[in-house]
């Protein structure tokens, strides 16, 4: 059984099949790539809580940075958030984001 959470005509927040939860990209708001991956991070957290998940049962995190110059800030916040033990497999690449003043996106699937 598939089960969409929040969709909507072009995607849906959440797709969970087979005890996984999917959520898409996920952007915040905040001048700053730390105030912005704070943001995202919430909204993420969230998503997990909707979808009967949480940050500790993460299977993956893709992370969209608009400037690789900001992957230690970056790294900072999402260290800082992530239960210690628990991170998941990761990747995190340089793309041009959906508007300019976007300096993160978060990918995350998470067991549920």
């Amino acid at each position: 059984m598939i089960e969409r959470i929040e969709t909507g005509q072009r995607m849906s927040k959440v797709v969970k099949h087979n005890g996984v939860a999917y959520l898409c990209g996920q952007v915040g708001d905040g001048a700053t790539v730390a105030e912005q991956t704070r943001d995202c991070l919430s909204r993420v957290e969230a998503l997990l809580d909707r979808a009967g998940s949480s940050p500790d049962r993460m299977l993956t995190a893709i992370i969209w940075l608009a400037d690789m110059a900001d992957f230690a800030e970056m790294n900072a916040v999402w260290d800082a958030w992530v239960p210690e033990g628990h991170a998941p497999a990761r990747a995190c690449g340089e793309a041009k984001l959906a508007r300019p003043d976007l300096k993160v996106e978060i990918i995350v699937s998470a067991a549920c």
